[in-house]
Formats: C-alpha cells, sequence, structure tokens
C-alpha cells in the first residue's frame, strides 16, 4: 500500500502531555536539521550527513574499505582489490570490485565450490581520524584538540588515513518507522536520555530542575525514538565522528555558544533554515542568526536547562588549559537529549511517499495500474518470490514494526489475503522455520547469507553490558522464568497465538514443539483475532527451564546469529551499495544473490523466505522488470532534493592525497596524517536541484 497519509508512531510525552519535553516542535526540527549537517558535531568536520548526503545514505568510492565487519576480533587484512593489491586504506573502489562475494555461476544456487571469491571485506563510511580527546575550544576551529597518530589498521606506510566503519550506512529517509536501529538493532525503541541502550542502561537518565528549585538526575523512557537512541552513538565513535574519551557533554559545551552551521553556507530558501539563515534571496552565507543555545531554550522546556549553578552534573576529565576543569552546566549535562531529540524529530520530518507507486491508483485487487507493465510486471514478481514477506507494509519493511501492526488492523489486504496471510502484529519477536530447524527470530532481522556465518554476528552480538542484543533470546529466558534476563518490557508482553509458528500446542506434537507431556499451560493474554489460534499455549516455566538446559534442545532455540535488520526499499535505486556490509554495487547483483538463494547458509537463514528463484533464474526479462518496479520506489524530491530532502552545504571528505600504495602525509590534522581530498556538497533549497543524484554505480570508476 501507499506511505501517504501513513503517521510515524507517536512518542508520548515528547509534545503532548501536562509538562512536554519540547515545547516548539518547528524550532526542534530546525535544531535537528542543523545539527544533522553541522560539520561541527564532529572532533575532525565529520557531521551526521558526512554518512547520509546521498538520498540519505552515502556513495563516497574512496578510502571506503573496512577489512571485516563489526565486532570482528580475530586478526583482519584487507583483501585484494582488482589492481591485485591489498585494497587497504584510501583504496579507490572500482565496479571490478563488486560484488565483494562472487559466483562462477551467479544465477546458481549455492554451493561450496562455486566461488570466485570470497572477501570479508566491507564498505562502510570514512569518519574520523580518532586519537585521545584533550578538550574543546568554545569558538573559533571546529576541530577538536586530540591527541592523534596513524592508526594500526588505517594507514599506508605509516601515514595515517580516516578510520572507515565496519558496516554500510544505510539510508535514515523513513528511517522514523523502524522499531530498533542500527543493522544490529543496538539502539533500543526506548530512548533513555543519554545512551543507546533503553532500559538495560541503569546508569541513564536526564537532569531535571525540580519545583523546588533543586535539580537532580531521573530516568527518561520515551518510546517509539530508536532514532534518538541511535543519535547518540555516532558522535562519541572514534570510528565515525569523535576522538576517543569525548563526552556529550563535552559536545555541548564546544556547540552551545556557536552559530550552527557556522562554516557552511545555508540556502536562503531552505524549507526549514531559511528563515533562521543569515542569507539572502541571491546571495548564500554561512551560519544561522541564533546560537545553539538560544535554540535549545527555545526548543525544550526549562525544567531540562534552567538550572543556574555548577556543581552536581560532574566536570570534563581532563584540559589542556586548566588544572582543575570548568564542571559542567545543566545545559550541557542535557546536550546529548537535546541533540538526539532534535535529531529524532528532523528525521521523522524526511518520509519519502511520493514516488510512483504512491501516486498510482489501484484496481480491485489492489495492484497499482498506473505504473508502466514492465513495473506491473516487476510488482508480481516481488509477490512471488516472496520478497514482500520481507519488505512488507507501505515502508517495504518489517522492521517498521508498529506501523505495519496498526495498518494490519485498518488494511489488512496489504498483509496477506484469505489464502495467505503474514502474521503482523505487535510481537516483538517470531517463531519459524530455519535452515537448522525451528527457531526464535526478532520481527524485522533476517539472516539472508551475505557474508560468511563466522563474519559479523550482526543481531546475535550483545550489548555493552554483555548481555544479547536479541529479543529471541530474552524470551527463551522469560519462558523459563529468568526474569532478571528479561531486559525490554515488550519481550514479556507477547502472545503466542500470533508466532507464526506455535512453541506449545494442547495436543500431541512434533519434537520442535511443547505438547502436554512436557507440560503446557494456557496464555494468559486475549485470544481476541489471534493469527494462530492453535499456537495459544506455552510451556510450563519448569518445562521451558528443562528445555533450555538441553544442549540438544529443538523446542528453545532463537535462530539470530548474523540476523540483521531488513532495510526498507524506497529509494533503493539511489541508496548502493547494498546489504549491510556493501558488498553490491547494483540492483542486478542484488537481484542475483536473491535468485540463487544467497552467498552462504548460516543456520538462521529463513525456510521459505530465502530460497532459489527459477523464474528469476531463468529469465533475464523478470529480473529486469523487479528492478524496474524497485525504481518506482524512487521519490523524484529525493532524487533533486526537494523539500524535505533540501539541505545546507557540506563539505564531505572523498578520500586522501594520494592512493592505497603511496599517501602524502602533513595532513592539517597532524604531520603524520593524511591530507584530505575535500568535496563540496552544495546548498540547495526548497526547490531543490536541477542535477538528479546518480546510483552508486555510477560513482565508481570501470
Amino acid at each position: 500500500m501507499s506511505l501517504k497519509g501513513v503517521s510515524p508512531p507517536t512518542v508520548p510525552g515528547l509534545l503532548d502531555g501536562p509538562s512536554p519535553i519540547i515545547v516548539d516542535r518547528a524550532k526542534a526540527i530546525a535544531l535537528g536539521k542543523a545539527l544533522f549537517w553541522d560539520s561541527n558535531l564532529g572532533s575532525d568536520g565529520v557531521a551526521c550527513a558526512t554518512c547520509h548526503f546521498h538520498a540519505g545514505a552515502d556513495r563516497r568510492t574512496r578510502n571506503q574499505v573496512s577489512p571485516a565487519g563489526r565486532g570482528h576480533d580475530a586478526a583482519v587484512s584487507f583483501e585484494p582489490g582488482v589492481d591485485g593489491l591489498a585494497r587497504g586504506a584510501n583504496y579507490r573502489l572500482r565496479k571490478g570490485d563488486f560484488p565483494f562475494t562472487e559466483m562462477r555461476e551467479p544465477l546458481n544456487e549455492t554451493a561450496l565450490t562455486s566461488y570466485l571469491r570470497q572477501s570479508d571485506d566491507v564498505t562502510g563510511s570514512a569518519g574520523s581520524f580518532g586519537g585521545q580527546f584533550q578538550s574543546v575550544a568554545l569558538s573559533g576551529s571546529g576541530i577538536d584538540p586530540c591527541d592523534r597518530s596513524a592508526s594500526e589498521l588505517f594507514h599506508v606506510r605509516g601515514v595515517g588515513a580516516r578510520a572507515v566503519t565496519p558496516r554500510n550506512a544505510p539510508s535514515v529517509i523513513n528511517a522514523v518507522f523502524n522499531h530498533r536501529g542500527f543493522w544490529d538493532g543496538r539502539a533500543n525503541n526506548v530512548f533513555n536520555g543519554s545512551s543507546s541502550w533503553g532500559m538495560r542502561d541503569q546508569a541513564a537518565g536526564v537532569w531535571v530542575r525540580r519545583a523546588d528549585g533543586s535539580v537532580g538526575l531521573e530516568r527518561l523512557a520515551l518510546v517509539n525514538s530508536a532514532l534518538a537512541s541511535q543519535a547518540v552513538a555516532p558522535p562519541r565513535d572514534s570510528a565515525e565522528m569523535s576522538c576517543a574519551g569525548r563526552t556529550l557533554a563535552d559536545i555541548g559545551r564546544k556547540l552551545l555558544l556557536r552559530k550552527p552551521l557556522e562554516t557552511q553556507r545555508v540556502h536562503w530558501n531552505d524549507s526549514v533554515l531559511g528563515s533562521y539563515a543569515n542569507s539572502t534571496p541571491g546571495v548564500l552565507r554561512t551560519g544561522l542568526k541564533n546560537t545553539y543555545l538560544t535554540l535549545i531554550r527555545q526548543t525544550f522546556n526549562a525544567t531540562y536547562w534552567s538550572y543556574g549553578s555548577r556543581g552536581p552534573f560532574g566536570a570534563p576529565s581532563s584540559s589542556q588549559t586548566d588544572d582543575q576543569p570548568v564542571p559542567y552546566s545543566q545545559v550541557e549535562a542535557n546536550f546529548g537529549m537535546f541533540m538526539a531529540l532534535a535529531l529524532q524529530m528532523y528525521q521523522s520530518a524526511l518520509v519519502s511517499d511520493d514516488s510512483p507507486f504512491d501516486r498510482s491508483r489501484r484496481d480491485e485487487q489492489g495492484l497499482p495500474i498506473d505504473l508502466t507493465p514492465a513495473q506491473v510486471r516487476g510488482f508480481q514478481h516481488f509477490r512471488a518470490a516472496h520478497c514482500a514477506m520481507c519488505h512488507i507494509g507501505p515502508a517495504f519493511t518489517s522492521a517498521a514494526l508498529a506501523t505495519n501492526a496498526e495498518l494490519a488492523k485498518t488494511h489488512p489486504s496489504a498483509f496477506g489475503d484469505a489464502g495467505f496471510r503474514v502474521s503482523t502484529t505487535s510481537n516483538v519477536l517470531d517463531r519459524g522455520r530455519n535452515l537448522s530447524g525451528a527457531g526464535f527470530t526478532d520481527i524485522g532481522f533476517a539472516a539472508s547469507g551475505v557474508s560468511a556465518p563466522d563474519g559479523d554476528i550482526g543481531l546475535g552480538g550483545e550489548d555493552d553490558f554483555g548481555n544479547p542484543l536479541s529479543f529471541a533470546r530474552q524470551f527463551l529466558h522469560y519462558l523459563a522464568g529468568n526474569q532478571a534476563a528479561v531486559l525490554d518490557p515488550p519481550v514479556s508482553l507477547v502472545r503466542a497465538c500470533d508466532l507464526s509458528l506455535a512453541v506449545a500446542r494442547n495436543i500431541a506434537s512434533p519434537a520442535f514443539m511443547f505438547s502436554p507431556a512436557d507440560g503446557v499451560r494456557a496464555q494468559t493474554e486475549s485470544t481476541v483475532a489471534c493469527f494462530n489460534p492453535t499456537a495459544a499455549w506455552l510451556p510450563t516455566v519448569e518445562a521451558a527451564a528443562r528445555e533450555l538446559a538441553r544442549p540438544d534442545t529443538r523446542k528453545m532455540v532463537a535462530q539470530v546469529d548474523g540476523a540483521f535488520k531488513v532495510p526498507g526499499l524506497r529509494n533503493v535505486e539511489l541508496t548502493g551499495p547494498y546489504m549491510h556490509d556493501g558488498s553490491m554495487s547494483t540492483l542486478e547483483q542484488v537481484v542475483e544473490f536473491y535468485a540463487r538463494g544467497g552467498n552462504y547458509a548460516p543456520g538462521a537463514k529463513p525456510f521459505g523466505l530465502i530460497f532459489p528463484q527459477v523464474e528469476l533464474q531463468t529469465s533475464a526479462q523478470a529480473r529486469a522488470d523487479l528492478i524496474e518496479f524497485l525504481k518506482s520506489l524512487t521519490d523524484d524530491r529525493v532524487r533533486y532534493r526537494r523539500a524535505p530532502f533540501d539541505h545546507p552545504e557540506l563539505s564531505v571528505p572523498v578520500g586522501h592525497v594520494g592512493d592505497h600504495v603511496q599517501m602524502r602525509a602533513g595532513g592539517s590534522l597532524g604531520a603524520g596524517l593524511a591530507a584530505d581530498l575535500l568535496e563540496t556538497i552544495p546548498a540547495v533549497g526548497a526547490e531543490g536541484s536541477g542535477d538528479a543524484l546518480k546510483p552508486f554505480v555510477e560513482y565508481l570508476d570501470d
């Protein structure tokens, strides 16, 4: 169905209630847009937009390769590029480098002997030079004083390069619909005010001025705020935007007295920032009129910034100039919350819902009739090949959990019919059949077999406290009565009768289900409108605990290793490179990947969703039609950067002087660091640009 008229999930308490956190929605969006595009947010000139400036994604081609996925502890090395040398730092990607894992027969089902080449390299995003943070400057250069030197991994003959992230940067457009952020879901749906971890982080909170004039740290729990949870991580990450050890309060101290975008030109007709800009019609100037501090005071409830004394909020750990650094103020201490919620407000406005697919009329079966014949055929292939099982709903992703659950009630035909339905509920996890057997999975995530099973573990990883990222793994402990292991409240609200594959039944059942002989109990939740009424049973706590302790259990299994968030497909024509590892450069390669059933066969790979597609394997026309349908999801407002996708000027580092064999030292950030090559992305107003964004592959050399 079309995304037109579909609102993002609401955030109770953010803009409503007796004491809303944000008191001016328009200013919140303006503050968020300024922060998103401001290169001063990073320690060394990297903005959020640096990795999301092209249809919300990153199309840079030089110094974009990381030698392994996230969390890879083993010794890593770069694979050879098309020139036969290790890709290494500052390598310039070519068309011939893709796909990173290549089959001798790209359209045939994967076999262990069919690889032409294999690689665990990742197309990520060039970020920070890193180094140890020292202090901030309240004015002048936006480059943080840091102790920088060449890293052990990202250098060429000892000359330091910018680090590259170990995963591809997905588009931020329509990201507001995702239940969790990041490829592995580590950005929690609940924003706690100061970290990515939701209620898992017991030390998190915000400083609140109370009615009696005192101030204290209080817990915050804003649901449907994964974008805010995600926003606080990159500005502190030493590979993405920061020197190591820099805090969110340090960033606040750096920015509060500065003018937003002080070195970047802002279009006088910017759809959000135009009225705040120093520019006048026909004359582009840098910056906005007010400081960040002024915008924060105008945007947020005074209880979060009006406490006048320093002291309770801690102080910087070190300083270049002071033996006893000045303690933080309340507004500095809460800067992470201000930044995160403003960025969420801005990104919530980046909704792409005006593609040809959205504008098309529907026939009585709901099929779009105003698309081209090839696009209509491609849509039918999209459904027949089970693409819509994961890329479901108007956002084209099962990660839009709350939105899909609500729309399934009002528009059930968008999620199946009497002959074939998909369980689309508020459950945060499901149970289904995978290559290694029945197992629980997190809704919105899938192990598609892009990278080798011993590569990036994705959703199978842990948070900063050693707890599983996966809801499915928590659910096993919930069933076994271990409530202390249930970290995310929605896990305990799962309705058994909405699972695609039952975990228990009150009759004799297969070995992968609990039966009365094991011990079962009826679910306590309502069974109204159940997807699978026969599945309204759970094992008893005792039965689940016994089974969980069995090393060979078939009933209590979570299939999450190597699973990653299902991305939306809108504007996918423009958002390459593709997959979590950025290992494919064209939609043709993506379709070939799914036609053959993937590159690898991890145990968590869903059975019946990713499998060899005979029609796509044998028909070039079918593959071409499918790609034409995917192109019907491109919104021309995104293609031409029209409002709300217009933006300020941005200087983007696009590699370093030299290549992956020899780089010139003596960059502006240190004698042992390489000089940046910079590309200026011009400021664009609400009317957009006449220059269309191009697919990623068109930026690659032959």
